[in-house]
């Protein structure tokens, strides 16, 4: 799932390439994935890109002085910007994994993909970003938070630090994967209780978090759409590297296994050396 420095770089690569472009079309194909329906999309046609952000882990595109359209890409959505489309002829409904398409006036613009048969992407068209309810619930951006709220948040939702830091009500823009990452930095179990963290600990969290965002937000901004992915996968040390050896002390990255997610640990640099159980059986081995 794209995450804070991935949406970053797509905003960033937006405001390179569309912001100053007149709307030519916006086109829907897959009708489930646009959460909204006033404005209609045709209201769009003739307006200018202006600006693109993001809030957490959703982007936002700017269009004229009233509209956005607020996209979260889920699991498998992508962006994908195209210097010219292969035909004029609008998309049509079920057109292959392309769930929404911005033709610009210079020929060029952007598709919002998602591939696989779980359709999760949502793109909203409204006045104000806040209208999108997951907007509105977004705690404060990770990388735009002091120490001491950093450590007010974790500290007011009790449970495991990684499900507390990638609650986006919490901190806006952590998912999965850089979670992984940061509490590897951080040497610090997944499964530590918030409630029992140190104000060292905290401390530590707090600048492995920023260390760990800035240096995905800086790898990230500049490249094209098409190479982000690339590039979050080879700057991973240990998220998606089950099996292979830890870049710090060379223990083998491990693995545990939810239903529908997996996150992944060295135990030598986070659990003194103790494996994890899967947790569906919910225990830790001693």
């Amino acid at each position: 799932m794209p995450e804070l420095p991935e949406v970053e770089a797509l905003a960033a690569y937006l405001r390179e390439r569309a912001v100053g472009h007149i709307v030519e079309r916006f086109e829907v194909s897959s009708f489930s994935a646009l959460k909204t329906y006033d404005p209609a999309p045709s209201a769009v046609a003739g307006l200018p890109v202006t600006g693109a952000g993001r809030h957490g882990k959703f982007l936002d595109v700017s269009l004229g002085d009233e509209l956005h359209l607020v996209v979260h890409l889920a699991r498998a959505g992508w962006l994908h910007y195209r210097d010219a489309f292969k035909s004029p002829a609008p998309l049509k409904p079920g057109s292959g994994p392309i769930a929404l398409r911005v033709r610009l006036d210079d020929g060029s613009g952007f598709d919002l993909t998602e591939a696989g048969t779980q359709k999760s992407l949502a793109a909203y068209l409204v006045r104000d970003p806040a209208e999108v309810p997951g907007v509105s619930r977004l705690g404060p951006d990770a990388l735009a938070v002091s120490r001491d709220e950093f450590a007010e948040r974790i500290r007011g939702r009790n449970g495991q630090i990684k499900g507390v830091l990638t609650d986006q009500e919490v901190l806006a823009g952590i998912g999965n994967a850089y979670s992984d990452e940061i509490l590897h930095v951080a040497r610090m179990s997944p499964f530590a209780l918030t409630g029992k963290l140190t104000d060292e600990q905290i401390t530590t969290l707090y600048e492995a978090t920023r260390q760990v965002e800035t240096d995905a937000v800086t790898r990230s901004v500049g490249q094209k759409a098409a190479e982000l992915k690339g590039e979050k996968r080879a700057g991973m040390r240990v998220h998606a590297r089950t099996g292979l050896p830890c870049p710090v002390c060379g223990d083998t990255v491990r693995e545990v296994s939810f239903a529908d997610k997996s996150l992944q640990y060295c135990p030598t640099c986070q659990t003194g050396g103790k494996p994890l159980a899967d947790r569906r059986l919910s225990k830790l081995i001693r």
